[in-house]
């Protein structure tokens, strides 16, 4: 959409707000709304005025002013707020010399896509995230000096088996098994098919919902796929529509990867295809049916996966998910149908347009403009230095023998590993200045000092069943 076709969609759809919003170094969502009056195409060129020093991991409080910059083709009628409001996202410009601002992530990945066509590989990269979530009836945390403390209860979880709820109806999903189940133990269908409709409604295509294995409520809705950018948008989005339609409901939605000790986490597994001038380019008659190009596109993934890791599984508790067990993508090799390995292929159809990656190691808590931008500039290295990505691990990985599962590459244990990793390969992000050396050196500080340092000072309340008694 043009600037004007957006004023005209105001006034056609009786706008009377409009909400300018913006994606952080984390990737959450900040915004400030303005009357729909005081919206007119000028904005599209002049911005508004915010405090950058106010959001996290950006500027200083001696250069805090920034602007954002409405994006035309993004928006959306809000399906949540009372007064008719227009969403719309904004890019992040610097107000004195007006040229995008190197740590917004919108920005990062809109160089990606400009990169990739400059290569001449591929004019499209197209992105298919699978979000997983957990859905929760009741949620209470607490850290303070003297406590430290988290319960997280779901009606459907296996441990109220024995609840006296007067009547408790049974139907609660078995430890692990809640993958596909119908109603009345699927107890989230109709809470999902409104977070499903809703996002048809703001212009999402949905391919499909269901539960996913996790007992308490654990969900999934899936995409279509698209280009990286779109893609990253609309799952900031998903990700809005998904938490609003649970809170009008008074229920809770995480993407937090690994919520419940013992069950299944919560990835992100993030499909992958290149394309020039409308045909798909990782179909061939090579692994898989996969292309050569497709195959140095994955030993690309792999060869950067540690420090990839450190943005696609970008909190301590991502590497809570990442375990042995509970089909966890821990393995840094590739198959076409082991779940357990970091990068998969589809086999579910020989249409050459449905050829894809399966990176599935990404969690939901990851900044999805950073992540794909990353995936993205990984595979390309991967193509460009024809990086074979070694034989297809086509094994219960579970059941292999210790000396042979040594052999096998892992994932890093940590969030503080991962970082490290991405201090030491880093050079293939910044390509096209991409990713620029300001964005991965505050990247990785913020990231120790906020997350990493915070986690490592404090007790754990678990230390204090192993310990107290010493």
């Amino acid at each position: 959409m043009t600037p004007k076709e957006v004023i005209a969609l105001c006034r056609s759809a009786d706008v009377k707000a409009v909400d300018l919003r913006f994606v952080d170094f984390v990737g959450q969502w900040g915004h400030t709304t303005i009357p729909a009056s005081a919206f007119s195409e000028s904005i599209f060129e002049t911005g508004l005025g915010f405090d950058g020093s106010s959001v996290r991991g950006w500027q200083e409080v001696d250069e805090s002013d920034m602007l954002l910059i409405p994006q035309p083709d993004s928006n959306f009628v809000d399906p949540f707020s009372r007064l008719s409001t227009l969403n719309i996202i904004c890019n992040v410009v610097d107000p004195i010399t007006h040229e995008n601002y190197s740590r917004d992530p919108r920005f990062v990945a809109q160089k990606a896509t400009s990169y990739l066509r400059s290569t001449g590989i591929a004019d499209t990269a197209n992105f298919g995230p699978e979000a997983e979530f957990f859905i929760f009836d009741d949620v209470r945390f607490d850290q303070r000096p003297d406590a430290s403390f988290y319960y997280i209860d779901s009606a459907e979880a296996q441990w109220n088996r024995g609840r006296d709820e007067r009547p408790n109806l049974g139907n609660k999903i078995r430890h692990q098994q809640g993958y596909l189940p119908c109603p009345p133990v699927d107890q989230t269908m109709d809470l999902r098919n409104e977070m499903m409709q809703t996002m048809i409604e703001s212009g999402l295509e949905v391919e499909c919902q269901h539960h996913e294995v996790g007992s308490a409520g654990q969900s999934e809705i899936d995409l279509k796929y698209g280009p990286l950018v779109k893609m990253a948008d609309r799952m900031m989005i998903y990700k809005y529509i998904v938490k609003n339609v649970a809170f009008r409901n008074n229920k809770s939605v995480t993407f937090m990867p690994k919520p419940i000790f013992g069950d299944a986490g919560s990835g992100m597994h993030t499909h992958l295809s290149f394309w020039k001038d409308g045909n798909p380019l990782f179909a061939g008659d090579g692994y898989a049916g996969l292309s050569q190009m497709g195959m140095y596109a994955m030993g690309g993934i792999l060869r950067h996966a540690p420090a990839l890791l450190a943005l696609t599984n970008p909190t301590t508790n991502s590497y809570k998910r990442l375990v042995p067990g509970f089909e966890a993508p821990v393995n840094l090799a590739y198959s076409q149908r082991n779940r357990s390995a970091a990068c998969r292929i589809p086999m579910y159809s020989n249409d050459p347009k449905s050829k894809r990656i399966e990176f599935r190691c990404p969690d939901g808590s990851c900044n999805p403009y950073l992540a794909f931008s990353a995936i993205m500039m990984a595979a390309i290295d991967g193509i460009e230095n024809k990086l074979d990505p070694g034989d297809p691990l086509d094994k219960d990985i579970y059941d292999l023998p210790p000396e042979e599962s040594a052999n096998v590459a892992k994932t890093p244990p940590s969030l503080g590993r991962a970082l490290d990793a991405l201090e030491l390969d880093h050079e293939f992000l910044m390509r096209g200045d991409v990713f620029t050396k300001d964005v991965i050196d505050t990247w990785i500080g913020y990231k120790r000092e906020n997350e990493v340092e915070a986690i490592r000072v404090r007790p754990h309340p678990y230390e204090f069943c192993m310990y107290y008694d010493i």
